[in-house]
């Protein structure tokens, strides 16, 4: 991260104490180490055909924004570790993630039932050619999240605006331009850090905020590095970004306002665009079509790479019933036995 970007020192700090607390924090953060562990422990499914895919999928990394229309959509919303890998990547590390949560009581569906939902909807979506998930707030849309609503962060603005305040001038200039695209002309913001995420703990991230109209608008900016495969494949240098390539290819209904401009990650931030955690979700909810529908999702985003469709489903018809659930138990392990040893 240091050969690439300014680092903020503090946040690392803060990132190892979340890492250390539990065996799914340490998952998320530490996606470097899941590039070297996957093509060690799962060879068989490391040759598997390639899509530029999530990389670092989790149960974790899916959330809301509003598109063109203004409608609520769902969907990925972490691509930083956007990366040709072979499409069993993303299944694998969401399925780890399902064991890893369900152990932790966040999940209550069998991790049997939760393999095989993603697997179902995965392959429904490839074979159908894929469908955005637009839920414009209608019940009927919402129930192939298998919930029945989704709340809106509390307090938003105000816990946004309470951040600590910047000077414009601290402000690199690329990203200083790249809000300038996405603003109101003229528009005169104010500027606070901001600290999200977990992988990306230590990356700048600037917040411009605007009362435009009667309401606010922000604008995030955050400090862009290359995926953690770069880093495991040894290329030098910043290497090739893949997040926009990504995101404007998958199957979805996108954000108008989110962008990469150089080195520098713009997107809306308000109440509906935002990650959704699992443990945040309404208690009441149907496990296996929310899990199905992630599963959809990351088969949305593999059809983006059109020329490997008909090889994805080639390749999983030959695979054994039970190939996701023993991969995906096989990586949680190794992740908790790493965690064992780093905590």
């Amino acid at each position: 991260m240091r050969r690439c970007t300014k680092v903020v020192e503090s946040e690392l700090t803060d990132k190892h104490t979340q890492m250390r607390s539990a065996p799914f924090l340490f998952f998320r953060g530490t996606y470097y180490r899941w590039t070297q562990l996957w093509p060690e422990i799962c060879d068989d499914l490391h040759k598997a055909p390639r899509v530029v895919g999530v990389g670092d999928l989790h149960v974790g990394s899916y959330g809301t924004w509003r598109d063109r229309e203004g409608r609520l959509c769902w969907g990925v919303d972490d691509f930083d570790d956007a990366y040709p890998l072979p499409y069993t990547n993303d299944l694998v590390r969401l399925a780890a993630s399902i064991r890893m949560v369900t152990d932790s009581e966040d999940l209550t569906i069998g991790f049997r039932d939760g393999c095989d939902a993603v697997l179902e909807g995965y392959l429904e979506s490839l074979k159908g050619g894929g469908c955005p998930f637009v839920l414009a707030e209608h019940e009927k849309n919402l129930e192939r999240l298998g919930i029945e609503a989704i709340k809106p962060a509390q307090d938003f603005w105000d816990k946004l605006s309470k951040n600590p305040s910047v000077a414009r001038r601290d402000v690199p200039l690329e990203a200083r331009e790249a809000w300038r695209k996405t603003l109101p002309p003229g528009a005169d913001y104010k500027v606070v850090r901001r600290v999200a995420g977990l992988g990306s703990l230590g990356q700048r991230r600037f917040v411009a905020i605007v009362m435009h109209e009667g309401g606010y608008l922000a604008r995030e900016a955050k400090a862009t590095i290359p995926s953690a495969s770069v880093w495991k494949e040894g290329k030098k240098g910043r290497g090739e970004h893949y997040y926009e390539k990504t995101i404007s290819s998958a199957v979805r209904s996108h954000d108008p306002f989110q962008l990469v401009s150089g080195n520098w990650l713009i997107r809306r931030l308000s109440p509906d665009s935002n990650p959704i955690e699992i443990d945040k979700l309404p208690k009441e909810r149907d496990e296996y079509a929310l899990l199905r529908a992630m599963g959809r999702e990351a088969a949305n985003v593999h059809l983006g790479t059109k020329n490997q469709v008909k090889l994805l489903l080639r390749d999983l018809s030959r695979r054994k019933a039970n190939w996701l659930r023993r991969a995906g138990k096989k990586m949680a392990k190794a992740i908790e036995k790493d965690w064992r040893e780093y905590s």
